[in-house]
């Protein structure tokens, strides 16, 4: 066994113990975010063979990576993740294999370089499979085997067809997906390290003549990429580093990627544990970064060692590390777009996660001298990397059971939706959805039979979308139009439903006849401008069966429950069931967060005659958060106009009087 662990032929066994430990151990609980809804949608509704004309204006040699995927897996969160496992370790095995290739007599270098790729902290997106699965981990792979099989044929391995399949891969992984364009220029360096001793100028010319044929496949792509994006949707994306800015800009914004992709994602979650505190995430970090540096060392330190490290085969790894930081970071630096760790924009990483690793590897090699010290501090480094994968895989299990929390509540409020209805909301508190994320859930929860081509529902974010060709006006009577892929919504704002999910509390529909402008009016104003189109009377409290969160159970029917139910039950004018849903809250020992959540019940107490218990309520919620002050006013008027002027004259004299509404 013991030889079994030192040998080559046991590293594919490690990769996969890594894979499983960085991105498996949550696995369960982490589901679909960003574009993977409307893909996922697109796959159950419209089926793999729309993914081609879908892409046909936007990537279109990503169609059939995405038609052969979604043929093969079903749209299932736990599926995807699952695969999103098995592509990461082909990756990676990718990685080994070229390095391999390169480098056959460090074959310990080629395995250091290719574990913190494995686990390169800097890509935080692995858990947005169904998306980034298709649109840059196959291209990647598929380049990276490009230039294995290049570098076999510079060593005369089955010369024609190692050429072949190189010649095959590059296209692959260049013509669908712009990510991975300047990458090209990494083929060369590779071919330049292959052969130290010989001299450099001899060299290069032999480089550069292996490199010709790939050199003029990459001109047809960009010659492509100029010609076909100029005239649909990426003309939103202006060549800005063209356009602009400054060379001392530009050097700063290269040193900043080469910053961040070659040195501190590697220690980022030492700050991200600092920041967090002792937390339950913060811990189970620790101790599975801790069993993967004990795992790597105890496997590493029975690899035989290669030479000695030192400055001159540290060079050429820091030189390697550095062009394809550089290099990765072309493409979006030359869309105007920022390089933000942690955050969606860390999906650019990935074109710099080659680069970054071997940039590392460089560094540890030139600090450290010694074959122990090397096993030591790559094992570390390497563990810290699981760390931060395991940590970004909480941030995920966390946001997936947000997006359950905002289903489920949005089915127990609204059962079902009229055909046509926009939903409009100023932003949800989730960091991995945008409104045309949710738009795929929404038409997959209230038009489980949907037939195309127009689409039931969409959801927009005001603070995003007003102004805009989107959504002109908020006023009555404006058209609306959303194209979304292959099918469109067509609406009016005349059809709006205003929904509101704070950070802490339950979800809520906004409704101008409970005077929800003045109780809201401290809120966004992209929110309160909205409330006065909503028209909660297109929700269908009668829809059998009601709506069904895909992928989620209905869960523990907490306060958020009570409280939708008793909206809905307020909306209908049903005040003795709002009133008894108040009374089973309470018994089972449930309450708010936000005291505005209250106004349902203490209107439906009121309603009821039950007004000195609404009345202590009142007094309970004002004392809590006086600027409540206006709604309660306008939910007491609404209850003295409908009771009448006689009926516990008293004592509405007396609520109003205390809440000053006369002011």
């Amino acid at each position: 066994m013991r030889r079994f662990v030192g040998s080559q032929r046991s590293v594919p066994i490690l990769f996969g113990i890594v894979t499983i430990i960085a991105y498996g151990l949550l696995l369960p609980t982490i589901g679909f975010y960003w574009d993977d809804w409307p893909f996922a949608w697109i796959a159950r509704f419209l089926g793999p063979s729309e993914f081609i004309p879908a892409f046909l204006t936007f990537r279109p040699f990503l169609g059939p990576i995405f038609f052969l995927t979604t043929s093969l897996v079903p749209p299932v969160p736990l599926y995807w993740q699952i695969l999103a496992l098995v592509i990461r370790f082909v990756l990676t095995v990718s990685a080994w294999w070229m390095f391999r290739s390169i480098w056959p007599e460090r074959p310990q270098q080629a395995l250091a370089a290719s574990l913190l790729f494995l686990v390169f902290p800097g890509y935080s997106q692995h858990w947005v499979a169904l998306t980034h699965i298709n649109q840059e981990l196959i291209p990647l792979t598929a380049y990276l085997f490009s230039f294995g099989f290049t570098a076999r044929a510079v060593r005369g391995e089955s010369r024609l067809v190692s050429s072949l399949a190189a010649v095959l891969l590059q296209l692959i992984g260049l013509f669908s997906t712009e990510y991975f364009f300047a990458l090209e220029f990494m083929r060369p360096l590779f071919i330049l390290s292959m052969f130290p001793t010989i001299p450099f100028l001899k060299r290069a010319a032999r480089a550069f003549r292996i490199w010709l044929p790939y050199f003029l496949i990459w001109l047809l792509n960009g010659a492509w990429l100029v010609v076909y994006y100029r005239a649909g949707p990426y003309t939103s994306y202006e060549l800005s580093v063209v356009q602009a800015p400054s060379l001392s800009d530009l050097i700063i914004q290269l040193a900043d990627a080469v910053w961040k992709a070659g040195l501190y994602v590697w220690v980022q979650i030492l700050v991200l544990l600092k920041e967090s505190g002792p937390s339950p995430t913060s811990v189970a970090t620790i101790v599975i970064a801790a069993a993967a540096f004990a795992l790597l060392l105890a496997w590493l330190m029975r690899l035989r060692p290669e030479e000695p490290p030192g400055a001159s085969s540290a060079a050429p790894l820091l030189v390697l590390g550095a062009a394809g930081i550089l290099l990765g970071r072309i493409p979006s630096l030359a869309a105007g777009l920022p390089l933000r760790l942690q955050s969606s924009y860390d999906r650019f990483m990935v074109s710099m996660m080659l680069g970054g690793s071997l940039f590392a590897l460089g560094m540890l090699m030139l600090v450290l001298r010694r074959h122990r010290h090397l096993v030591v501090a790559v094992s570390l480094v390497a563990a810290l990397g699981v760390g931060q994968q395991f940590f970004n895989a909480n941030t995920f299990r966390r946001d997936w059971q947000k997006q359950g929390e905002i289903y489920r509540q949005l089915a127990w409020r609204i059962p079902g939706l009229a055909p046509g209805t926009l939903l409009l909301t100023h932003q949800m508190p989730i960091d991995y959805e945008t409104d045309l994320s949710f738009t795929a859930p929404i038409n997959w929860m209230y038009a489980p039979d949907f037939k195309p081509p127009t689409l039931p529902y969409a959801l927009l974010y005001t603070e995003k979308r007003l102004g805009g060709p989107t959504l002109p006006k908020l006023e009555p009577g404006i058209e609306i139009r959303v194209p979304y892929r292959t099918v469109e919504f067509r609406g009016n704002t005349s059809r709006a439903v205003v929904l509101y999910v704070p950070e802490n509390g339950c979800l809520r529909v906004l409704d101008p006849a409970l005077g929800d402008e003045e109780t809201y009016a401290r809120e966004s104003r992209f929110l309160v401008q909205a409330i006065k189109i909503s028209r909660p009377d297109l929700i269908r409290p009668e829809a059998t069966p009601g709506a069904t969160p895909p992928f989620f159970s209905e869960g523990e029917r907490s306060w958020c429950y009570y409280y939708a139910k008793a909206e809905l039950a307020r909306q209908q004018a049903l005040w003795e069931e709002a009133a008894a849903l108040g009374e089973q809250a309470a018994a089972a020992g449930y309450g708010p967060e936000d005291p505005v959540e209250w106004l349902p019940f203490i209107e439906a107490q009121a309603r009821v005659g039950d007004v000195a218990s609404a009345l202590e309520r009142t007094r309970t919620v004002v004392a809590v958060e006086p600027k409540l002050r206006i709604g309660l006013c306008s939910l007491w008027r609404r209850v003295q106009d409908s009771l009448g002027e006689e009926a516990f004259a008293d004592q509405l004299d007396e609520v109003l009087g205390e809440l000053r509404c006369t002011e």
